[in-house]
Formats: structure tokens, sequence, C-alpha cells
């Protein structure tokens, strides 16, 4: 992982010997505790901040018709890019992708696309001709640890909170409608991944949930579970240190649990928001006839 400063022998010591022999952090949370989660909706729908911690992330979603691809003419286009600039820490640098960046993208990409949280068939308008391709742009604000937490949770928000405009389709003549003419549309999302970071401390004795960057650069090893409400969705394992079988399924059912407690916080953050815009879902049937997408 990227390192602004090395730490310090004394406080490397310091923090793990705190860790293995007293299950004691430096903040003193539990060992199994989150930091401190916010969640803040911006002016326009899909704009999202969210801080764990120290950390803050902004994810904005925007969407625009283009012509699918010719490998999936029946699907829509969905794509997650990453920026980690300086100003979030001076270890990341501006047209350099780093080792914590590569493995930001990869398991972002993981997580949601290939997961298919998001159901591309529904962006189709004509097949083969045209589509909406949506795109969610990660901005690291603010860095101190658990960072692919943070970026999850903050995506799938967006992506639950942006609208695109509603399209009628006479024939091979597609109308694209403003906010005034027809309520936007929400995305078909059909699960919702979030992901879970384990830090193992001690030769995988002490395990720890939602780790700040000094644990992150004492590690051992970190196992990333992806799950939502029902199951687990992936997992990923960085680190020399191998981790015993039984405490990796542990943390799998810690993960589920906690899945559920985030989508959970999610959804209020999302009632609350659309409480303060005035906003109702329709119940009636649109303009094409069909029921409303919600």
């Amino acid at each position: 992982m990227p390192r602004a400063v090395d730490i310090s022998n004394v406080e490397k010591n310091f923090i793990l010997e705190a860790l293995t022999s007293s299950h004691l952090r430096l903040d003193g949370r539990p060992l199994d505790q989150f930091r401190d989660t916010n969640l803040s909706f911006g002016a326009q729908l899909g704009s999202v901040t969210v801080s764990i911690g120290k950390t803050r992330v902004n994810v904005q979603i925007s969407a625009e018709v283009t012509k699918p691809s010719e490998e999936r003419k029946f699907d829509g286009i969905f794509t997650i890019t990453t920026e980690l600039s300086p100003i979030a820490s001076p270890a990341f640098e501006i047209g350099r992708p780093n080792e914590q960046e590569v493995i930001l993208s990869r398991i972002l990409e993981k997580a949601i696309r290939r997961s298919r949280a998001i159901d591309t068939e529904s962006l189709c308008i004509v097949a083969g001709q045209k589509c909406w391709s949506v795109r969610a742009d990660v901005h690291v604000l603010d860095f101190d640890g658990g960072l692919i937490d943070a970026c999850c949770l903050a995506t799938m928000a967006a992506l639950y909170h942006f609208r695109r405009p509603d399209v009628s389709v006479d024939g091979e003549r597609v109308t694209i409608h403003t906010m005034a003419e027809r309520v936007p549309v929400p995305l078909s999302i059909l699960h919702s991944p979030v992901c879970i970071t384990f830090s193992f401390f001690g030769d995988g004795t002490v395990t720890v949930l939602d780790a700040t960057v000094k644990e992150e650069q004492v590690r051992d090893a970190e196992l990333i579970v992806t799950a939502n409400d029902f199951e687990v969705c992936q997992v990923a394992k960085h680190g020399g240190k191998p981790i015993d079988p039984g405490l990796t399924v542990k943390c799998l059912q810690v993960a589920v649990t906690k899945a559920r407690e985030i989508n959970k916080f999610i959804r209020l953050k999302l009632a609350e928001d659309a409480s303060a815009r005035g906003v109702q879902e329709l119940t009636a049937e649109n303009d094409r006839g069909e029921p409303p997408v919600g």
C-alpha cells in the first residue's frame, strides 16, 4: 500500500503490542467496530460524499446516450473510474497509478459491475443502436485507511440516488425527455454489494475491522469480503501471511451481518434525502403504459 511517511519502529511496535497483547487500538475502538460513518447527498442526483473516520470519498454518477458494444447489443454500459489525487494523501501522484489505486479499481469492478449489481439490460434503448452509458466517478478527498469500504459504500449510495432522464421510442426515433416533461427514472439495481475489510495482526491471532492508515501499515494481511443482504459475492486476500480457514468462515459471517447494517443505513439516508427533496415515488403507470421503475 502507499506510504506517505513510513511509520517508525517505535510506533509500529507500540501498535502491534497494544493489539496483540491487550486488544487495544489507538482510537479506543473495539476490534470489530467501524469508525463514525456519515453519508451526505449533493444538490445533483447521483452526487454522494461518504466519510468513514477521516477518510472521505465523493462519487458522482452521470449518464449519456451512446452506441452499445457489438458483443452485447442488448445491454447498456456501466463503468467505474477512480481518482486518487495528492489532495487525499502525499502518497498519491497524478498520472502514476500506484498499487492501492490498482487494487481499488479491481475490487470495485468485481464487487459492483461484474457481480451485476446494475441490470445493464434495462439501460438498452434500441438494441444495437442506442443505450445508456452510466459512469461512476470516484474521487478520494481524504485518506486515513478503509478506502475500499468507503468507495464501495459511496458508489452504491450514489447509484441508488441517481435518476436518468426518461426515454420514449417511436420506431427508430428516440426522444429524451427533460425533468419538466417526465419524472426521471431510477436505475434498476439487482442487489446491494458492500465491501468489508478485515486486517490481521500477530500471525492471524487478532482480527480488526476498519483499520486506520497506521494500522494498515503494520498489518500482516487483509481480507476484503464483498457481501449483500443475503450472501457473500466475492473474497479477495492480500498479504503474504496465511489465514486460518475457520477464521475466514467467521469473517464471512461477520461480513454478511455488517453488509445488512450498512445497506439499512444507506436506505435510511436515501429516505431522509427523498423526504427533504419532497420526492414521491410514482404509483401510477407512466405515459408508456408500463409500471414505474422502483
